[in-house]
């Protein structure tokens, strides 16, 4: 099962009650044009809101912002419940990321650095549709606090997440460098 699948899965199950389905368009009842223009209406708001703030504030910030709101759907999400089995084993969880969301882990044990690839051609972000042409980037600040989140949930102590490749900027898939100290 890939991330997005996970995400949705995970949505439909109860697990998820934060509402970003709504918004990123992964429920899949009937809606009505109202609702449909609901999601649009927060879509392109939140598009442009993300495109403001990348024209506005300079990077630390809008990394430090948005970096700290992943928790709200990592925590609606119960991330702790399904990490658990892999608390402590880092090897048991890269294989399981690879096999069930069909990530490409490279980890390097002796630097104490991961390059996870999320092995994708299109944006997992259950948060926000990628536009083409909107610069919606800094919502890959997100995908690192809860990167830096999860992994740290794993390995029992804090890590440092950086997306260094990203569809939204144009890259072939989403890759995060995750450091351990």
């Amino acid at each position: 099962m890939d991330r997005k699948n996970f995400f949705k899965q995970a949505c439909f199950a109860g697990v998820c009650f934060c509402g970003f389905s709504s918004i990123s368009g992964l429920a899949t009842s009937n809606t009505s044009p109202v609702e449909d223009n609901n999601k649009q209406l927060n879509q392109d708001w939140l598009s442009d809101l993300l495109s403001n703030l990348n024209q506005e504030l300079g990077e630390d910030i809008l990394r430090s912002i948005i970096k700290k709101s992943s928790i709200v759907h990592y925590n609606n999400l119960n991330m702790d419940a399904l990490l658990a089995d892999y608390v402590g084993d880092l090897d048991k969880f890269n294989t399981y990321i690879e096999s069930a969301w069909g990530w490409k882990i490279d980890y390097n044990k002796t630097a104490k650095v991961l390059i996870a690839d999320e092995n994708k051609a299109n944006c997992v972000c259950p948060v926000l549709e990628h536009k083409k042409g909107l610069n919606t980037s800094a919502i890959c600040y997100c995908s690192e606090g809860f990167a830096e989140k999860m992994f740290s949930y794993v390995t029992g102590g804090p890590v440092t997440a950086t997306v260094i490749s990203s569809v939204r900027r144009g890259d072939k898939s989403c890759k995060y460098k995750i450091e351990m100290p």
